[in-house]
């Protein structure tokens, strides 16, 4: 399967549409319980999207702030214990392919190959096949209700796995890689875009 800037704008689409759709009817719920005087409940799938929307906000500015003629960086083993580390774009791609680990075996069809996205070679293909598949995430987040939540998923009995947990694990996991997206910058004297707006550079 062959990424796209089709394949990729279609896909954001039809993922994205249902949940927008969703977030507007869940809204007027919230509206509506308010006014009765009630606490407000917010849906799993509304709170999560909203804390993965921010997260990924984060991540795709600081892959899309490394140069592309840089995108291949690793640090030199001078510089530490550097050895057999992931360049720039090996990080961007593992996150990619990452986001449909964690959330295709609930999310629904229209995942992409990993092997698709290790082929990639260009920035402009990273950095699509990264939007593309947080497109993926929320879609499968968006349909976590309040009865599935916490339903059991196949997996590792110790790791007592349901979507809300395999959720939270996703977005941890984004934080992480993102940790070393931001170390990878610094490295090359660039700022993520996250930090240029608060002062704390």
């Amino acid at each position: 399967m062959r990424v796209c800037g089709l394949v990729g704008l279609g896909l954001c689409l039809a993922l994205t549409g249902p949940a927008a759709l969703n977030a507007h009817a869940a809204a007027a719920a919230r509206a509506a319980t308010q006014t009765s005087g009630q606490a407000a409940q917010v849906p799993p799938a509304e709170s999560l999207n909203g804390l993965l929307t921010m997260m990924e906000h984060e991540v795709v500015g600081a892959a899309d702030a490394m140069p592309a003629e840089k995108y291949d960086f690793a640090p030199a083993t001078s510089m530490g214990l550097y050895t057999g580390v992931r360049s720039f774009s090996a990080q961007v791609k593992h996150l990619a392919e990452s986001n449909y680990e964690f959330f295709a075996p609930w999310g629904g069809p229209g995942a992409v190959d990993p092997k698709t996205i290790e082929a990639l070679k260009t920035k402009d293909q990273i950095m699509e096949a990264l939007r593309v598949s947080y497109a993926y995430a929320h879609h499968a987040i968006n349909t976590i209700t309040p009865e599935n939540a916490f339903e059991a998923l196949p997996g590792p009995p110790q790791r007592k796995m349901t979507r809300v947990s395999m959720a939270a694990f996703g977005m941890a996991h984004s934080m992480d890689h993102y940790g070393q997206l931001v170390e990878y910058l610094r490295m090359n004297g660039i700022v993520p875009p996250a930090s240029r707006h608060t002062g704390r550079r």
